[in-house]
């Protein structure tokens, strides 16, 4: 059995998926259908990157995910991959929204209106620049969480990412004020990341309050194929579980570490990587050294 694993923002590049336009039929319809569903052109934003849409949150999330779909559906046509042959689907943040389309639980017209909306919400969500994101290398999440107990510091951990990588968000100032102790605890690294917020913190709970409604409205369908959540890590099949943990995302913790864990408790060995970049490869990785990792990013990967 094989599980497929899809990015999150920051994995978006230039030209994502335009070789796959490019070259294959189903590559350009699935483009045409989610520009027509969310009346956003799509693939100039990722072709031209024009007024730096790209790198705008609430255009980010909408783009990767229309890329990570595209190549999905390619490599099932192209390689007449069974669906029933994938064990579980998963994503980092935005990515979770991908599984969920590609593993058929829901309709890609509505899972691309809840992103479309999901980057407007994470977008306006606090005043821009007010609030941030860190990267922490060199240390895994409980001892983060360690430090920032034992010195009362004002940051959260936002992502989970590997044993030797953590994000933090929190306001500007105390993501600055916390970096020289975080440096003094054996971190090699802290790194201010590129983002217009603090997400996956307490600052996306009005946010997520809104969207939780939303989701309410989105029609789920059950098969075999289990989905891991990011909020808790667990395997789940039954639409309850799934909706529930969606409408707790975007104001808790990715738990991407135990996440892979979980794949290795169940004796996965194949997962692949469907998506712009190599980011999640990279991370996984870090976590394991016991799958056999492949990604699938352009058509020479095919």
């Amino acid at each position: 059995m094989t599980s497929i694993v899809f990015p999150g923002q920051g994995s978006q590049s230039l030209g994502m998926a335009k070789d796959f336009n490019d070259n294959f039929k189903i590559a350009r319809l699935i483009f045409e259908e989610l520009e027509d569903f969310t009346q956003i052109n799509i693939r100039k934003i990722i072709f031209n990157n024009e007024n730096n849409k790209l790198d705008l949150t609430q255009f980010t999330q909408i783009c990767i995910f229309a890329s990570s779909c595209v190549i999905f559906k390619t490599y099932m046509n192209e390689n007449n991959f069974d669906i029933n042959n994938i064990n579980v689907m998963m994503g980092h943040s935005l990515g979770e929204y991908t599984a969920l389309a590609c593993s058929e639980k829901t309709n890609l017209k509505d899972i691309s209106l809840i992103l479309k909306r999901r980057g407007e919400l994470m977008n306006n969500a606090v005043t821009p620049n007010e609030t941030g994101m860190a990267a922490i290398i060199g240390i895994d999440a409980n001892y983060a969480q360690k430090i920032i107990n034992e010195n009362k510091l004002d940051v959260e951990i936002a992502n989970d990412n590997s044993p030797i990588q953590i994000v933090v968000s929190g306001s500007v100032k105390n993501i600055k004020n916390c970096k020289d102790i975080f440096l003094s605890n054996n971190v090699k690294r802290f790194v201010n990341l590129n983002v217009s917020a603090a997400f996956h913190s307490k600052y996306m709970k009005e946010a997520q309050e809104i969207l939780s409604k939303e989701i309410d409205t989105l029609s789920f369908t059950e098969n075999k194929i289990k989905i891991i959540s990011n909020y808790d890590a667990n395997f789940y099949t039954d639409t309850l579980s799934i909706r529930k943990n969606l409408q707790r995302q975007m104001a808790n913790k990715v738990n991407w570490t135990s996440s892979i864990r979980k794949l290795e408790e169940i004796g996965e060995k194949n997962i692949i990587e469907i998506g712009p970049n190599k980011v999640l490869s990279g991370l996984i990785n870090r976590i394991s050294k016991n799958f056999d990792i492949k990604s699938i990013n352009q058509i020479s990967d095919l």
